[in-house]
């Protein structure tokens, strides 16, 4: 799958000039270079560990950039104030996602006898149920 570098570059300006940062601001809280950042709003190759920089820049949760590239959105990050905590809302689609796995992880960790057709029907039930409270 070729990643989406351009769709990065619009990203990653559009973030920084909502928080209003110039570049050389948003360089210096990542700890990259402002040559390495214009790279990055080029559309241009440079190493993983800069997006990981970068998210922390535009307070993005970890793997904001890396999903952008890969077609999905970045999660804004917001600051507690008690205890300076970082939290982030997770989308709805990977909610379900991270809830079916573990759903799926106990199941097969209790080491019962349900087959996989009855695992993905308690995944379906329990996804079903936090829908009707309203959790999902």
């Amino acid at each position: 799958m070729d990643r989406d570098l351009d769709r990065l570059a619009t990203a990653v300006r559009t973030r920084r000039t909502e928080l209003r940062l110039g570049i050389e601001p948003a360089a210096k809280l990542a700890g990259i270079s402002k040559d390495t950042w214009k790279r990055v709003e080029a559309g241009l190759k440079v190493r993983d560990t800069t997006y990981t920089a970068i998210d922390h820049a535009l307070q993005w949760a970890q793997g904001g950039c890396e999903a952008i590239l890969d077609g999905d959105e970045a999660i804004p990050t917001e600051t507690l104030t008690e205890g300076g905590a970082k939290v982030s809302k997770i989308p709805k689609r990977e909610l379900e996602r991270v809830l079916g796995d573990a759903v799926q992880s106990a199941a097969l960790a209790t080491k019962g006898d349900l087959t996989g057709a009855e695992i993905l029907e308690l995944n379906r039930r329990v996804l079903e149920e936090l829908r009707e409270r309203g959790v999902l």
